[in-house]
């Protein structure tokens, strides 16, 4: 390159190069003058509150409580963490053993979303939906889903107490729990007749897939002609492996698609040998349903691969991960999230059934009703379908 070149390609960058770092400048000080009335705001709120409250205020606890709130605003699955909670998601430590069968998403308070098949909480008849108002008489309130999840966790044989709400405010239920060290069956099945196996997921694992795959074999060597899979109440398990299990069902197009902030958005497609079984099927959903259990449902039913029973799913289909601070303290905040084949949000607003059944209100204590609607209302669409 001849002197003359090197100044021309100079001469021709530079202006492009000011351009680009100008657009940049320009479009951070609009960003920073969006940001800056907010901070006035809360440097305000902070100042009167520090020197006008009618009494001294503690200033670890007021940030404290100003740095739960922000993440509260974000969705259920975020929280602020202490510097020793961030210390405890780094050590990669796992949960105390104990568990009592329940997993929770916030609604005010900590709210339950599901209950295990079989766990202490089932056998006390708690139900999704119930809201904890203490746990141990701590109030739930400004409780984050990650502390109480940690709460309810313990020493397997040791007691818990959490008091529930439902339906009236004014009539709480104090029910005590003893921890459990649960073991959960991958998967239960069973034949309802005429031809349909019915297939119960209570949690999935990396073992589903291949579990799936057996139950079925067996179900149809008794004569299953289409299946039942029943996902309520299902909201344990690695996001990706309800898309893994999908695979299974969905031969070709998109299986879920992917946002992440600062990042374009990815497509999740079947591959090549995906859709092996081929059986008609029938999912059964609540708002229990979530996780991986619903991106095992989004992936089905976009694909038109089989129809949704019962209620809108719970709409929590996200990733965290652990955002460090100054301090110690830390962020565990939702980076990324996954979306319907069609590209539609689930977290937070849930998937939608195709037949919709409205399940009966139970009062706290009462036996659950024997009959099972939204089952019946499956097997008798997957019969029509047979005899047709």
């Amino acid at each position: 390159m001849t002197t003359r070149t090197r100044i021309a390609v100079v001469l021709i960058s530079a202006p492009i190069l000011a351009f680009a770092l100008v657009g940049s400048l320009l479009g951070w000080a609009s960003a920073r003058q969006e940001t800056y009335p907010h901070l006035r705001v809360f440097d305000d709120v902070f100042s009167l509150t520090t020197s006008n409250y009618v009494e001294p205020v503690d200033i670890d606890n007021l940030m404290h409580g100003a740095m739960n709130g922000l993440a509260d605003s974000l969705d259920a699955d975020s929280a602020f963490l202490t510097a020793d909670q961030a210390r405890t998601v780094e050590s990669g430590a796992p949960l105390p053993a104990g568990d009592v069968g329940v997993d929770l998403t916030r609604q005010y308070y900590l709210r339950i979303i599901a209950i295990r098949d079989g766990s202490p909480a089932a056998r006390a008849g708690l139900r999704s939906g119930d809201f904890v108002r203490l746990i141990d008489r701590q109030p739930t309130r400004e409780m984050s889903v990650w502390e109480g999840v940690r709460k309810l966790r313990g020493k397997p044989g040791t007691p818990v107490t959490v008091t529930i709400i439902r339906g009236n405010a004014a009539d709480p239920h104090v029910v005590s729990l003893t921890r459990e060290e649960m073991t959960q069956a991958p998967l239960a099945s069973k034949m309802a007749g005429n031809g349909v196996g019915v297939i119960r997921i209570a949690e999935f694992t990396d073992q589903t897939p291949s579990a799936l795959r057996t139950a079925i074999a067996q179900l149809q060597k008794s004569g299953a002609k289409a299946l039942v899979l029943d996902l309520r109440n299902t909201a344990r398990g690695p996001l990706l492996t309800g898309i893994a299990a999908a695979r299974l069902f969905v031969a070709s197009g998109t299986l879920a698609m992917q946002d992440t902030r600062g990042a374009s958005r990815q497509t999740v497609a079947a591959a090549t040998g995906d859709g092996s079984l081929t059986v008609p099927l029938a999912l059964l959903v609540d708002i229990g349903t979530t996780g991986a259990a619903e991106l095992f449902a989004s992936a089905l039913a976009g694909q038109k691969r089989a129809e949704l029973f019962g209620e809108r799913t719970g709409g929590r289909a996200a990733q965290q991960r652990l955002f460090k601070l100054p301090d110690g303290s830390a962020l565990w905040m939702s980076y990324a999230w996954f979306l319907t084949p069609a590209g539609n949000p689930i977290h937070e607003r849930g998937l939608q059934p195709d037949v919709a059944i409205e399940q009966p209100d139970i009062d706290f204590g009462a036996e659950r009703p024997a009959a099972d609607a939204t089952l019946d209302k499956a097997v008798e669409r997957l019969r029509s379908r047979l005899s047709s």
